[in-house]
């Protein structure tokens, strides 16, 4: 949905048209779903926070002003949603990397190998679930701007409109972010070279 499209829409459900809504969500519900998977770590969950940040958008549509497009609002509201659920919690949640994007194909936090090889697979295996025990790890403020970078694809200055942050701040927490991750993963010897060197440069 292009950011014209977006604003016609919001416009025509702050006008009173509650069916407009439903375009938005058939055209971002997967994105909110996999980011609140990714947040929670739990399908149960995710489905109960996609539908209150839903709920919480279609609740508070009429102070949107199109200052930025309406996906990095609602991811906002999806992130917050989730910190408050997550520091609810009195335990750490296992962080999934496993989901659907728009096409129904896998998308993978920046661990892309096409090598079929058993030895190939079980590495990959062993990394992936290195990942998500390093993720878990993460505190929820940390994984969530790494998910909204390395998941989502937003940008700096997107991150920044999501979460009220400069994109001076947002680079540096994401910095932070992944060296904890990489500092995790080199541990248990199964860290990403692409992600390694990401660490690295800061990028």
């Amino acid at each position: 949905m292009t950011r014209e499209e977006e604003l016609a829409a919001v416009q025509r459900v702050q006008r009173g048209d509650a069916s407009a809504f439903e375009a938005l969500v058939a055209a971002y519900e997967k994105n909110v779903y996999n980011l609140a998977l990714r947040m929670t770590g739990r399908p149960e969950d995710a489905e109960d926070m996609a539908q209150e940040a839903f709920l919480k958008a279609y609740s508070s549509i009429r102070s949107f002003r199109g200052d930025s497009k309406f996906s990095v609002w609602l991811y906002r509201i999806v992130s917050n949603v989730c910190l408050d659920h997550l520091r609810r919690q009195s335990r750490r949640q296992t962080v999934s990397l496993s989901a659907e994007d728009d096409e129904g194909e896998d998308v993978q936090l920046d661990l892309a190998d096409t090598a079929q090889s058993p030895e190939a697979l079980l590495e990959r295996k062993l990394t992936r679930e290195s990942v998500r025990r390093g993720l878990a790890q993460l505190p929820p403020d940390a994984r969530q701007i790494l998910l909204l970078r390395e998941i989502q694809g937003l940008s700096y200055e997107e991150i920044g409109e999501t979460l009220g942050l400069e994109p001076g701040t947002v680079k540096s927490r994401i910095f932070r972010a992944r060296k904890r991750l990489c500092a995790f993963l080199l541990e248990e010897g199964n860290i990403p070279d692409s992600f390694s060197s990401k660490a690295s440069r800061g990028r």
